[in-house]
């Protein structure tokens, strides 16, 4: 079927292009449904470097994941809130200070919707076909990352494109949470 075939050599493409070096942006690998309470998993970067670990912590009672980096620092954690409304996961960082607050949108007219409360910036809109991890992040008219299962063909695996001067951790932490809520 030249339809299926056609697909398929996109597909490649699209494999190759995310590891293509040059755009000067950031690009990580990631997993759908990162980890369950007391997993672990690694977060590598697109030479295949383990960059961040995800810790799932064990014996708490609400869900939280711990970010760290390659030699065991905590660089932030998220932690889903209790008693809310709307669907909310929190980011803090190492000190207990909050980076970020993540929240599923009320209403959703054509595509699903977040907004993030950044605690020292402006707050940032993610929208997209979240269950298909086909979304950008955007400050404002600016995209400042975008999250596509097309570049793998692995399964179960999505990537993180982020561009030059932001966060990473920050972005990687917001993908964590929006994976998490949507599923």
């Amino acid at each position: 079927m030249p339809g299926r075939r056609e697909e398929r050599r996109e597909q490649r493409q699209d494999d190759r292009s995310f590891g293509r070096r040059g755009s000067g942006n950031n690009r990580y690998q990631m997993r759908e449904k990162l980890v369950s309470i007391g997993d672990d998993y690694w977060i590598e970067n697109e030479e295949g470097q383990k960059v961040y670990k995800v810790n799932g912590k064990a014996l708490r009672i609400r869900q939280t994941l711990s970010f760290e980096d390659a030699q065991g620092h905590e660089l932030c954690k998220i932690q889903e809130r209790m008693l809310h409304i709307k669907d909310t996961m929190e980011i803090e960082g190492p000190n207990g200070q909050q980076m970020a607050k993540v929240k599923k949108a009320l209403i959703t007219p054509l595509r699903e919707r977040f907004t993030v409360k950044l605690g020292d910036g402006p707050d940032l809109d993610v929208q997209g076909n979240l269950l298909d991890h086909e979304y950008s992040i955007e400050a404002g008219r600016d995209k400042i990352a975008e999250v596509s299962k097309k570049w793998f063909r692995v399964r179960d695996t999505y990537g993180v494109e982020i561009q030059p001067g932001q966060n990473d951790i920050l972005i990687l932490a917001v993908a964590a949470c929006i994976d998490q809520m949507a599923h």
